[in-house]
């Protein structure tokens, strides 16, 4: 089973998914927030078999709730009216974008096409701290014994 990664934003959501060894994000692309986002994910979810939607969760620099993070809680509440049989988790999504906007300037690439992978790069972000957190737990389990 696999994880999807979505970065919700007022224009656009980021994709990225999981390898199946839940060891490496890779980014997927970018859906239109419209009419027709809902059935998107769950096109995807079917695609890549995914049992997890982790989403990016943006929170103030001090921890605190903002507009934004009110939105995105409405987001995810309709989609888990909408699909069932898979688990949301919330990640913190503090700086990702702006450590997206730093690797596609360091890459070289005009604002222009910065625009077109950051949300994309942003979720891809999101998703491999996840992964990297959870392979931590696993290998810190088997150090343990």
């Amino acid at each position: 089973m696999r994880i999807l990664c979505i970065d919700i934003g007022d224009k656009n959501i980021g994709i990225a998914i999981s390898d199946e060894e839940n060891l490496i994000a890779k980014g997927l692309g970018n859906i239109k927030m419209n009419d027709d986002v809902i059935i998107k994910i769950k096109e995807l979810i079917e695609k890549y078999n995914v049992n997890k939607i982790v989403y990016g969760f943006p929170l103030k620099m001090d921890g605190s709730f903002s507009a934004q993070t009110e939105k995105v809680m409405s987001f995810i509440s309709k989609l888990k009216s909408e699909i069932k049989n898979v688990e949301f988790i919330p990640w913190d999504e503090r700086l990702t974008t702006s450590m997206a906007e730093r690797f596609l300037i360091s890459a070289d690439l005009s604002r222009k096409k910065r625009k077109k992978y950051r949300d994309k790069l942003s979720a891809q972000i999101i998703l491999q701290n996840y992964l990297d957190s959870l392979n931590s737990k696993i290998n810190q389990e088997e150090i343990e014994w």
